[in-house]
């Protein structure tokens, strides 16, 4: 469920509070994960490939956000250039790559083209939010 600017509305979550950061948090995924998500993209993401986007994502790494963080996460990408791609969050440190994880905190599935107004997010909510401090 999307409102006019393609954009997940939050009330399809369920949680009393902390609705506006859960919906922050999937507003900078989706933009990060699928190119052209509406008001949160990068323009300097807009021809970009997967690959570009998670090395891109490198520099922005936030360690004193990640201290005291183990998360494993796991995106599923569908589309013409899709694919998996994963990053291991280990107490203020983190790995990425390409391909599956062993047992990821979280997933999340989207299609790579275009936000269809549908991106699934398996697993802990809580961690799916931090990802979003810990990689601004």
């Amino acid at each position: 469920m999307t409102n006019e600017e393609g954009i997940m509305k939050p009330e399809r979550f369920r949680y009393r509070s902390g609705r506006r950061d859960l919906f922050i948090a999937i507003s900078l995924l989706a933009s990060v994960i699928c190119i052209g998500a509406a008001n949160a993209a990068s323009s300097e993401h807009t021809d970009s490939t997967p690959q570009e986007v998670f090395d891109s994502m490198r520099g922005s790494f936030q360690q004193a956000k990640a201290k005291g963080v183990h998360a494993r996460y796991q995106w599923d990408l569908s589309g013409p250039q899709g694919g998996q791609w994963w990053i291991d969050v280990d107490d203020g440190k983190y790995k990425m790559g390409k391909g599956k994880i062993d047992n990821p905190s979280v997933t999340f599935v989207a299609t790579w083209a275009y936000l269809t107004g549908r991106l699934k997010i398996r697993g802990d909510q809580g961690l799916a939010r931090k990802l979003g401090e810990i990689f601004p």
